[in-house]
């Protein structure tokens, strides 16, 4: 079991640590009390460490009291440039460092016993993982929870195109809380009436030319993060890339845990995976059916038994302080409290009745599942082939290349894009626009509104759609949408792993975008008369960057290609009388930003419709590859 509460707890506020560059840190300290003396416990104790931009007494000092009253020094700390600590902010570049410093400054005090722990969630991750590339001395243990892998694969670049969650982030959590920014109420105020809504829908943005000129440096890492080109030095700095530096990184004990809907659901399976098999201690694999973030801050979705539009059940529900106590206490107090962790454990969507829940949710229900790797063994990679009539198949498509069903074009306007509609989303938030002032209202109390949503979605528009027109309906009913799907399934079909895509395509245009989505295509029921068409994973693939590579690599027109992509990791299963379905197009917003088709990057104002075509041939067969599990 893992430790109760046995203390008291004393804070001290705003412990400024210097790092190596002279620039200092604000830190709170909460230490245990004995609760008969009252006096603070002078024996060493293992310290844990969370670092965050979102400023360390905004809840999370919850954390920092729950952890000391169970014996364990607590270090919460903002990141350089944020709230009380000094210094300029720019996205993850400085965590490495600063991470490595701040672990090594814990571990000299005299209040440590000289071990170091590392938790935290998102951002909060992030810095956990730069921090490691630096191994530092007395790292011991880290909980990383919804973090990164590698910045330019799929984060904040994906696969070439930017994820727009970061503009969001700059506006809504970003520039009007750096330091500078909270000593100017004129600042503030500019940031609160900043509606993301109508940045993104008159984008692309323009140096100098947008909101963001009032915050500078905030301005400069968006732009540098939104058109750096892959083959810059940027992409390996150890903030940004981890991948890069993995074989120089910490070995230590570390959980990765996320969410099949998680913006990170890819960076935390990639992440276990090549440490695990690279390093000698343990690793662990944990992942439910959350979305990204927090269902009541400080509590992370790990709370919440749904996600979007669909529902799981109480079962998937674990509790976050007491799993991270009980990894803490194994490996810092030696208490044998994680001994019986599987290696990987992860809750495998599908297997409910589809009926609608109470809060209107379709069931789509689950089980957890536990594996010694991941993908877990005896996983059949199954390619189903994209047919000319619009089925998708184990067998290849056997049309030749010359013949009229070899292909499919579609025009793609990128005035006109497909909308976002859930997914592995998180940030794409607007501040909720009120007449209130500052003092009335302030910034770091305003509520936002999510523009995309997070999780499993009916892929059907509706008024509330970002970028939706009339007539709202099913997203397939586009021109710009090709649909593949498998007959009804007389048989589940059960995958957990990682997805590949491959498109074979080509454009009439210098440069375009294609998009993939995998889904649980429901069939009509009663208490849904027009079936649910389920989002599982989705990518994006720019054409210019195909084969993930980091240099560009221009497209010739009406030449065929083959566009590679990895929507993200997931398990489910695909019940009898479903079609697994596949998606592809040219565009998913805002989710991903919208290529013009002209060959310039983001900034460029000129656009053109481009004509891009599917092939579903024998010699260029488009299609997915599923992780399936064998039949029990």
């Amino acid at each position: 079991m893992a430790s109760a509460p046995e203390y008291d707890v004393h804070a001290a506020f705003d412990v400024m640590v210097e790092m190596r560059d002279g620039v200092r840190l604000a830190t709170d300290i909460y230490r245990p009390v004995d609760p008969e003396t009252g006096e603070v416990v002078d024996e060493p104790l293992p310290a844990l460490l969370d670092r965050t931009p979102y400023d360390k007494r905004s809840n999370l000092e919850r954390h920092g009291e729950w952890f000391a009253s169970r014996g364990y020094v607590v270090a919460i700390q903002d990141v350089r440039g944020r709230f009380e600590s000094e210094g300029d902010f720019f996205i993850f570049v400085d965590e490495a460092e600063d991470g490595y410093d701040t672990v090594e400054w814990l571990a000299e005090q005299p209040y440590c016993d000289g071990q170091v722990g590392t938790l935290g969630t998102s951002y909060g991750a992030w810095v956990q993982s730069a921090l490691a590339t630096q191994d530092p001395p007395h790292l011991e243990a880290m909980f990383v929870n919804q973090g990164a892998s590698n910045g330019w694969k799929a984060t904040f670049r994906h696969n070439g195109a930017f994820e727009l969650r970061w503009l969001c982030w700059a506006f809504v959590h970003g520039a009007g809380f750096g330091t500078e920014s909270l000593a100017d109420p004129e600042t503030q105020a500019h940031f609160a009436n900043v509606d993301t809504r109508d940045v993104l829908a008159n984008g692309p943005l323009r140096r100098g030319q947008s909101p963001l000129r009032r915050a500078p440096s905030y301005e400069q890492w968006l732009f540098d993060v939104m058109t750096t080109e892959g083959d810059s030095e940027l992409w390996d700095e150890p903030g940004l890339n981890f991948a890069a530096h993995y074989d120089a990184s910490a070995d230590v004990p570390t959980v990765y845990a996320g969410g099949w809907y998680d913006s990170y659901a890819k960076a935390t399976c990639d992440a276990f995976e090549a440490l695990n098999a690279q390093k000698e201690s343990d690793h662990f694999l944990l992942v439910g059916p959350w979305t990204h973030g927090w269902e009541s801050y400080p509590l992370p979705s790990w709370s919440s038994p749904h996600a979007g539009e669909v529902a799981f059940g109480d079962d998937c529900l674990l509790e976050y302080q007491q799993l991270r106590l009980r990894f803490f206490d194994h490996y810092l107090k030696g208490k044998g409290t994680w001994a019986d962790q599987p290696t990987v454990q992860y809750w495998r969507m599908g297997g409910g009745d589809g009926h609608k829940t109470g809060t209107g949710r379709l069931f789509h229900g689950g089980e957890w599942t536990t594996a010694e790797e991941w993908p877990p063994s005896g996983t059949a990679f199954t390619s189903y082939y994209a047919h000319p009539d619009g089925t998708l198949r184990t067998e290849r498509p056997s049309v030749a290349e010359d013949s009229e069903d070899a292909s499919t074009t579609y025009r793609f306007d990128p005035t006109d894009p497909v909308p976002t509609l859930g997914g592995n989303c998180s940030s794409y938030s607007a501040f909720e626009q009120r007449s209130e002032t500052l003092v009335q209202y302030p910034l770091a109390e305003r509520e936002t509104v999510n523009i995309t949503g997070s999780g499993g979605y009916d892929q059907r528009t509706r008024p509330e759609t970002f970028g939706a027109t009339e007539p709202y309906g099913p997203v397939e009913a586009r021109d710009d949408v090709l649909v593949f799907r498998t007959p009804p399934l007389d048989r589940p079909v059960e995958v957990a792993g990682p997805i590949r895509v491959r498109v074979y395509g080509e454009t009439d245009a210098p440069d375009t975008d294609f998009t993939a989505m995998l889904l649980d295509e429901y069939p009509p029921s009663k208490a849904f008369p027009n079936g649910f068409a389920l989002n599982l994973s989705d990518s994006i693939c720019r054409a210019r960057y195909r084969g993930y590579r980091r240099e560009p690599d221009p497209i010739t027109p009406g030449e065929v290609y083959a566009f590679d992509m990895e929507p993200y990791p997931t398990a489910t299963v695909f019940e009898t009388g479903h079609s697994i379905r596949l998606d592809v197009s040219s565009s998913n917003f805002p989710r991903y930003d919208v290529n013009r088709n002209t060959g310039e990057l983001y900034g460029g104002r000129a656009y053109r419709v481009a004509h891009n075509t599917v092939h579903h041939s024998y010699a260029h067969p488009t299609h997915v590859e599923l992780p399936v599990q064998p039949v029990e």
